[in-house]
């Protein structure tokens, strides 16, 4: 592996939590890797103590096998071959784009800088704008500039901090999947940060998803979708809900009763027996749910979100249970309006059932409200804290 971090901890002077706790994660040469989260999650401390501008409370950062931070030693961002580009851009105004790309290559000789500087250029698809200055360029091209420059230096490591949030959402995905491209062609290894997750699958070979600090899962694309690790990272990727759920087995196949009905032989489906009396929650995404007007399933639309092909329909069974749902857009239902529903699932995705009360698990799993819940049914009575 050529990055490594090792139960990495960062905790700034002051703060009653650290900003970044336990992490571990591996990337290998030649791959990207991208970190999402909420905000305040703690993606950019993380990416900052990688760079050698935070240090760090704990843990290890390693590079090469090489130790370059930990809770006793940071080293030098200078010194770890790292090029970075930031949310801004931070290119130089008073410079043309060629001055701009050559900056961290005043080691070379003036030939040798300016084949670079027309070799990265080319490579990011801004082939003869080196004269230019940032001014006269559009936003996609200021990001390719500041991405050309960083490349530039043949860094070891590349680190992106948001790098397309000043972009609108059209150019923003459509500039994903060409850095994605450039930095396969640069066979580069990087680390980028962001918020969205369509960024996120266009560009990442592994993805962590973070939350409070902590990294729940570093995975590929479709595992975080379909195998999520941790009821966060399940809410958190994709549009779906949790639902009451119970799990039968009936003649060696398992059966998944939920409030849109029987998903039988289900793939990947865990035993019953993994839960009290079969009892569990499973995450049902807008894809796992189909309009089907001769269903015998009806619910309710409450909210709609036109997206061009599609609308992403909320809907609320009658039992009070929400569902969501992808719908073509040539179903253009009113709100209010009542609509048949089936559901088609693969496989389920399952999770200890959640207390209406507390928000917390069945008594496997510790609680901190536990003196206050006002919860009778023991099966959601959480274990007390001691």
């Amino acid at each position: 592996m050529f990055l490594e971090l090792r139960q990495l901890d960062i905790r700034y002077p002051g703060s009653t939590s650290p900003a970044v706790q336990g992490v571990n994660l591996s990337l290998k040469v030649g791959d990207i890797g991208v970190l999402i989260g909420p905000s305040g999650c703690g993606k950019t401390s993380l990416l900052r103590a990688v760079a050698g501008l935070e240090p760090v409370s704990g843990g290890q950062v390693l590079l090469s096998d090489r130790v370059v931070s930990d809770a006793q030693h940071t080293e030098p961002a200078e010194s770890r071959r790292i090029g970075m580009v930031f949310q801004d851009y931070a290119l130089f105004p008073h410079m043309d784009v060629g001055r701009n790309v050559g900056f961290g290559l005043a080691h070379l000789s003036k030939t040798e800088r300016q084949h670079r500087v027309a070799e990265v250029l080319d490579l990011v698809g801004l082939n003869g704008a080196d004269k230019r200055f940032a001014h006269e360029l559009s936003g996609g091209q200021q990001q390719r500039v500041a991405l050309a420059r960083a490349l530039a230096p043949r860094p070891d490591l590349l680190l992106l901090d948001e790098p397309f949030s000043n972009l609108d959402i059209d150019l923003r995905e459509r500039l994903a999947q060409e850095v994605r491209n450039i930095l396969k062609a640069a066979q580069a290894t990087a680390l980028l940060v962001t918020h969205d997750q369509l960024e996120a699958f266009a560009i990442g070979d592994v993805i962590g998803v973070m939350s409070e600090g902590q990294l729940h899962q570093w995975d590929d694309a479709y595992s975080l979708y379909h195998r999520p690790a941790t009821r966060f990272v399940a809410d958190f990727i994709g549009h779906g809900v949790f639902t009451p759920a119970t799990l039968r087995e009936v003649d060696g196949h398992i059966w998944v009763s939920t409030p849109v009905g029987e998903l039988k032989d289900v793939a990947e489906c865990p035993l019953p027996c993994v839960f009290e009396d079969g009892q569990c929650d499973v995450l049902l995404r807008a894809d796992d749910i189909v309009h089907d007007d001769d269903a015998p399933v009806k619910a309710e639309i409450i909210r709609k979100a036109f997206r061009g092909s599609e609308f992403l329909y909320t809907l609320r069974l009658a039992s009070g249970d929400l569902l969501m749902a992808h719908v073509p857009s040539h179903h253009d239902h009113k709100l209010g309006e009542w609509i048949g529903i089936r559901a088609e699932v693969d496989h389920v995705v399952t999770f200890n059932r959640t207390c209406p009360v507390t928000d917390r698990g069945l008594c496997q799993m510790p609680c901190a409200k536990a003196e206050a819940c006002e919860h009778t049914d023991p099966k959601y009575q959480p274990v007390k804290l001691v």
